[in-house]
C-alpha cells in the first residue's frame, strides 16, 4: 500500500463504523478509496446526480440540502454523505454543496453495498439515517412570511373614514393598516368600521385615528404560525400584523389561516385561554406529553417542539395572572410576571418544574406585598395542579426574596456582579435567563441592558461563570463508549439534562455575558455568539450542530417513553440506540467538551 492508503487507513482508524472492521478488511477498504476536493462554494452533487460512491470528509465543510433547498444538516471532518441515494437507487435524494475548500474520500459503490452486505455493524451503521425530503408543513412551524399577506394595503391616519372604507370594498379585503411617515401606528378593520363608525353614527369624512386600533398587538418576522394561532385566541383579534423594525411588512387574518390545519398545541392554547377554572386548564396540560410524542413523530426539530410546548406554559401563566387578577382586583402598582429555567429559554420538554419571579413596580410599599403574595401563591399553586411542579430550590415568585420592587432586582444584580460567592454565580446563571410573560414589560427592559452591560465589563465576575458553567461534563467514558450513572435508580443510564443540553446551556449563558446577547433561548444566543464572534465560525457551527443532536436524542427518548405509557424523564440507556446513534451522540459530547476546554482556557474559540 502505498503511502497515501496508509494516511487513509490512519483516518479510517478513528471513525466509526470503520474502526470496527478487521485490520486486514480495513486495510483493503482504505485502498479502494479515491480522492476529490472541492472548492468553496462547489456543488459536489445535485439532487437525482448518479453517485459514484459514498463520500468521507476528510477536511472542510460540507452543507445538505434537500430538494426544497432547505439545509438538512452541516457535515465536518469524519461525516459521511450519499449513503442514502446508494443503498435506494443509486441516484442522489439530497445536494451536497462546500461551504468551504474540503478534501473528500470517495469509497466506490460497488465497495459500499459490499460492506454493507458482508459486515452486519457496517450496515447498522448507515441504515437509520433520516429522510431529507421535505416533510409536510403545518401551520405550528410554518414561518410567518409564508402566511402572510405581503405588500399590504395601508392608509394615512388622516385619511377620511368613508374613502378607507371604499378602499376595503374595491380591494375586497378586511383591513388596512395605518402607517404614518413609514412608521405603522395602527390598523383599521371592517369590525372597526361597523363597530365604531357605522354604529355609532360618525361623519365619514373624520379621519380614519377616530375608529382605528392604535399600537395592535404584532409579531415579528421570525415568528412561527403557532405565535399567530396563540395570539388570537389569547387576544380574540382576527388580524395580526408583522412588523419589523417599525415598518409594518404585511398582516395575516383568520381567512389566511383557514388552508392550514391547526396543530395540537394550538387547541391546548384555546382551552387554557378559555378555561374557566384550574379543572379546565389542568385537563388541557395534561395532553402535553401526548402532544410531545406526536410533534417528535411528526419529525419537528427539537427547537420548534419545546416552543410549542413552552408556549402552553406561558398561557397557562397568563391565565393564571388574569384569573387571580379576578378574585383578588386590580393590582394596587404595575407589576410584572418573569419565568426563568426552561420556561424562560422557551426549551420546555415533557419534564418540567416551574421558576418564576416578580418584579414590582417601584412605588410598591410593604402593605402592597400582601396582595401579591396572594397573587404569586395563587399563580404558583395553580402552575403545580398543571403539572408544573414547585421548584425544589424555592426559585419562585412565592417566595419574599423573588417578589421585589425593580430597584431592590438591581441590587440583587449589582452584588452578585460585585461579588461572584457561589451563591451569587449561581443564582446570576438562574436569572440570566428571565424572561416577561405578563405584566409591565417595561420593568423588564432596562434592568436586562443595564445587567448585562455591568456584567460583561467585570472580568472577575466572567471568569467565576466560566468557571461555573464547566461543572457539568458530558457522558464521556473511556474506549468511545459513555460515562453512565453509577448506581441507583438510574444505574447505567446517561442524564441527558444534566451531562447533555445543561453543558451546552451553560456555554450558550456565558457567550451570552460575553457578547451582550439579549436572547436567553439557548440556540439563539449560539447563533449571535457566533454571529458576533464570540466563537469562530468552524466551533460555532460545530457546537450548534451537537446541541441540536442532544436535544433531539432527548426528546425521542421522552416520545419513546409516552408511547410506552410512561412518564417522560431524561435517564436514557445507551442500549435504546443504534450503533449509528451512539457514535453520533458521543461526536456531540465530544464538540461540547472540546468547546469548554477552550473556554476554561480563555480561548472560547474552535477551529
Amino acid at each position: 500500500m502505498d503511502k497515501s492508503g496508509h494516511s487513509v487507513a490512519g483516518f479510517l482508524e478513528g471513525i466509526h463504523p470503520y474502526d470496527a472492521l478487521p485490520p486486514d478488511e480495513l486495510a483493503r477498504v482504505a485502498g479502494s478509496f479515491g480522492r476529490r476536493t472541492a472548492a468553496a462554494g462547489e456543488t459536489i452533487y445535485r439532487h437525482g446526480d448518479r453517485l459514484d460512491g459514498l463520500f468521507l470528509i476528510e477536511r472542510g465543510t460540507v452543507e445538505i440540502t434537500d430538494l426544497n433547498g432547505v439545509r438538512v444538516s452541516l457535515l465536518g471532518p469524519g461525516n459521511s454523505f450519499g449513503e442514502r441515494g446508494l443503498a435506494r437507487d443509486g441516484r442522489a435524494m439530497t445536494s451536497a454543496r462546500a461551504l468551504e475548500d474540503a478534501a473528500l474520500l470517495l469509497l466506490p459503490a460497488a465497495e459500499f453495498l459490499r460492506l454493507n452486505r458482508d459486515f452486519p455493524a457496517f450496515a447498522r451503521f448507515f441504515d437509520r439515517t433520516r429522510p431529507a425530503e421535505g416533510r409536510p408543513t403545518d401551520l405550528a412551524t410554518l414561518p410567518v412570511t409564508d402566511l402572510m399577506t405581503t405588500d399590504p394595503a395601508t392608509c394615512a391616519p388622516d385619511t377620511p373614514i368613508g374613502e378607507a372604507a371604499r378602499i376595503m370594498r374595491d380591494r375586497g379585503i378586511s383591513s388596512l393598516g395605518v402607517v404614518e411617515g413609514g412608521r405603522f401606528v395602527g390598523i383599521v378593520t371592517v369590525r372597526d368600521m361597523s363597530n365604531r363608525a357605522v354604529a355609532e353614527g360618525l361623519d365619514p369624512a373624520r379621519p380614519v385615528r377616530d375608529v382605528m386600533t392604535p399600537r395592535p398587538q404584532a409579531l415579528p418576522p421570525t415568528a412561527l404560525g403557532s405565535d399567530v394561532l396563540h395570539v388570537m385566541l389569547e387576544h380574540r383579534v382576527g388580524h395580526m400584523p408583522i412588523v419589523e423594525g417599525g415598518r409594518l411588512l404585511g398582516i395575516i387574518t383568520q381567512t389566511d389561516l383557514t388552508r392550514f390545519q391547526a396543530l395540537t398545541s394550538a387547541q391546548l392554547i384555546r382551552d387554557v385561554a378559555l378555561a374557566e377554572d384550574l379543572e379546565q386548564m389542568a385537563a388541557a396540560t395534561a395532553r402535553i406529553p401526548q402532544l410531545l410524542a406526536q410533534l417528535v413523530a411528526a419529525g419537528n426539530r427539537h427547537e420548534v417542539v419545546t416552543r410549542l410546548v413552552t408556549d402552553i406554559a406561558d398561557a397557562v401563566t397568563r391565565r393564571l395572572l388574569r384569573l387571580a387578577e379576578d378574585r383578588l382586583g386590580p393590582p394596587p402598582v404595575p407589576y410584572l410576571w418573569l419565568a426563568c429555567g426552561s420556561q424562560g429559554r422557551q426549551e420546555q420538554t415533557g419534564v418540567s418544574d416551574q421558576d418564576n419571579c416578580l418584579i414590582l413596580d417601584d412605588a410598591a410599599t410593604a402593605e402592597d406585598d400582601a396582595y401579591f403574595a396572594a397573587l404569586a401563591r395563587q399563580v404558583s399553586d395553580g402552575l403545580a395542579a398543571c403539572g408544573y411542579v414547585h421548584c425544589p430550590g424555592d426559585m419562585m415568585a412565592t417566595n419574599p426574596r423573588w417578589r421585589q420592587p425593580a430597584r431592590i432586582w438591581r441590587d440583587y444584580f449589582a452584588g452578585w456582579i460585585a461579588t461572584p460567592s457561589p451563591e451569587a454565580q449561581m443564582l446570576a446563571s438562574v436569572m440570566f435567563d428571565l424572561r416577561p410573560i405578563g405584566g409591565a414589560v417595561s420593568l423588564f427592559g432596562d434592568l436586562q441592558a443595564e445587567t448585562l452591560e455591568r456584567a460583561s465589563k467585570n472580568t472577575i465576575f466572567v471568569a467565576h461563570m466560566i468557571a461555573n458553567s464547566l461543572k457539568h461534563q458530558p457522558p464521556l467514558g473511556l474506549l468511545r463508549g459513555f460515562a453512565t450513572i453509577r448506581s441507583g435508580e438510574h444505574k447505567d443510564r446517561i442524564d441527558l439534562k444534566l451531562n447533555g443540553v445543561v453543558p451546552v446551556v451553560d456555554l450558550a449563558r456565558v457567550y451570552a455575558l460575553q457578547g451582550r446577547i439579549a436572547p436567553v433561548n439557548t440556540r439563539a444566543r449560539l447563533r449571535a455568539a457566533e454571529e458576533l464572534g464570540v466563537v469562530s465560525a468552524s466551533g460555532g457551527h460545530s457546537l450548534i450542530d451537537a446541541y441540536d443532536l442532544i436535544a433531539q436524542v432527548r426528546l425521542e427518548h421522552q416520545a419513546r417513553q409516552v408511547k410506552a405509557g410512561g412518564k417522560p424523564d431524561n435517564f436514557m440507556a445507551p442500549a435504546e440506540l443504534s450503533d449509528f446513534e451512539r457514535s453520533h451522540l458521543r461526536d456531540a459530547f465530544v464538540v461540547v467538551r472540546t468547546m469548554q476546554s477552550a473556554l476554561g482556557h480563555g480561548k472560547g474559540m474552535l477551529g
